[in-house]
């Protein structure tokens, strides 16, 4: 059974632990990544030091975008690097290959590093520099996006980290000595140099692995919906009482009570761009609160764990150990089918709704329904896709055996508010974008109310005797435990 980094090493799980590194699954990303901001407020000097590197790295390319516009060909070389997949975190929805950083990305950073970052290196305001500006003046850049540009500037140590714990635990028959790109940057010629490593090696490519105490999940410490829920607070909190009382004329004239949220946000964004020192005082108060990140990013991590690592591992080695849902069917649909029946049956009769709870509360993405979905999906030999999109939006899953046996698959929660739209349309849309008239929805439910809406939805589309829909029952009051029952 290898889904886990320790699976495919023959690594005992704790040895990571004690090491401090996360137990990537090397089947799909899980939705985890770096925030800088760890970097920045930890007591460790060697992450205090990576923080410094990447500060000076931006100030380079801030003092380069000063007087002159920086070409395509230099914004590729230093802004647009591609995302570290060999770290297997992120919001990949299929494998490890995300898209990167782009030109977008690298415009929008070189066009604001002479604006918003002046004093980069020099703050008055803040404690220290933070990359995290650059996703607070503008939308579209995410924690995707820092995430990734962060992991490019810390890769040496990444490296590194990994090739030590390889030398020490892993067998010289699973590394491979690997020259890596873009490494080292050489200020003197402006260039990204190669290095070679010890490093980790399976399925064509060397794995990277990354400290927990640097992850977090959902949002980074500094992140523009943050600063937009609490932008008038802060705003007000300013030291600067000229700016406060510009801000609030702006504000009156802009917005009222009435105002909607779009037509705030809107005020907000035209307010930063006029003056930018807001973001200055927002970053303060999150480096002022900075040292509830720590405790917040680690609880985040320990939730991830316990639920894509520990809760869905028990689920695919009981599925492996007491069914044949890894039986080779006869077409896709038959294996797609067989495998949401088995996996329904493990949920509602043996046990598994559990995986579907954390602290008490139920899942609430269907993002995390589908990670699932691709942790189990393996030993096939049909050809496993997720998130495909031909033109009219992403379907969830596509399951194929060639052009003329492909199937698709939906997730849903049943307290999806477009679920009625979605069976209505969406589905049936996907189908002719896929060229297949062959289609599985998956549809999960935690409460009797939520039950009660699906068939409602059903009946009134006159679905309720269709095969394909199948209901999963994730509900934990109406599980006795076997002795009860």
């Amino acid at each position: 059974m290898k889904v886990y980094f320790s699976d495919w090493f023959d690594i005992a799980p704790p040895v990571l632990e004690e090491y401090g590194a996360f137990n990537v699954s090397l089947i799909s990303d899980l939705p985890l990544f770096i925030d800088p901001f760890l970097l920045f407020t930890s007591e460790k000097e060697e992450y205090q030091r990576l923080h410094d590197d990447i500060i000076k790295y931006l100030t380079f390319l801030r003092d380069q975008s000063v007087g002159g516009k920086v070409d395509d060909g230099l914004l590729k070389s230093w802004y647009m690097f591609p995302e570290v997949r060999q770290l297997w975190l992120g919001f990949s929805q299929s494998g490890n290959s995300g898209s990167g950083l782009g030109i977008d990305f690298a415009r929008a950073l070189n066009s604001n590093l002479h604006v918003i970052f002046t004093n980069f290196g020099s703050e008055k305001i803040t404690k220290g520099s933070h990359i995290e500006k650059v996703c607070l003046v503008r939308d579209g850049v995410g924690r995707d996006n820092i995430s990734d540009f962060t992991a490019n500037l810390i890769k040496k140590y990444l490296l590194e980290y990994t090739q030590a714990f390889a030398q020490e635990n892993i067998a010289p028959t699973h590394r491979r000595i690997i020259s890596v790109p873009s490494v080292r940057f050489d200020y003197d010629k402006r260039y990204w140099c190669p290095e070679s490593f010890d490093l980790p090696y399976t399925l064509g490519d060397f794995v990277l692995l990354t400290p927990k105490d640097i992850l977090t999940k959902d949002e980074n410490w500094i992140n523009r919906h943050d600063l937009m829920d609490r932008f008038e607070t802060i705003a007000n909190a300013t030291h600067d009482l000229q700016l406060r009382s510009q801000v609030s004329q702006y504000l009156e004239r802009a917005i009222d009570r009435r105002s909607k949220e779009d037509e705030r946000r809107r005020a907000y964004d035209a307010l930063l761009q006029r003056y930018p020192q807001l973001i200055e005082w927002y970053i303060k108060y999150k480096e002022d609160t900075g040292g509830q990140a720590k405790a917040v990013s680690s609880e985040k991590v320990t939730a991830s764990e316990e639920f894509y690592i520990s809760q869905f591992g028990m689920l695919i080695s009981q599925l492996e150990l007491e069914t044949e849902f890894y039986k080779r069917g006869i077409d896709t649909y038959q294996e797609c089918r067989e495998r949401l029946l088995f996996l329904k049956s493990e949920i509602e009769n043996n046990g598994a709704f559990r995986l579907f709870y954390h602290d008490g509360q139920p899942i609430q993405r269907e993002s995390d329904l589908q990670i699932l979905f691709r942790l189990t999906w393996y030993a096939t030999p049909s050809d496993f896709n997720a998130e495909v999109n031909n033109g009219r939006g992403p379907v969830d899953f596509k399951v194929s055996r060639g052009n003329k046996d492909k199937t698709l698959v939906e997730f849903k929660l049943a307290r999806n508010s477009k679920l009625q739209q979605n069976l209505e349309k969406q589905v049936a849309i996907y189908e002719a974008a896929n060229r297949t008239k062959r289609s599985l929805k998956a549809i999960f439910y935690f409460s009797d109310e939520e039950r009660q809406k699906v068939q409602k939805v059903l009946k009134e589309l006159k679905l309720e005797a269709d095969e394909s829909i199948i209901l999963i029952d994730c509900r934990r009051d109406n599980k006795p435990s076997a002795s009860n029952a």
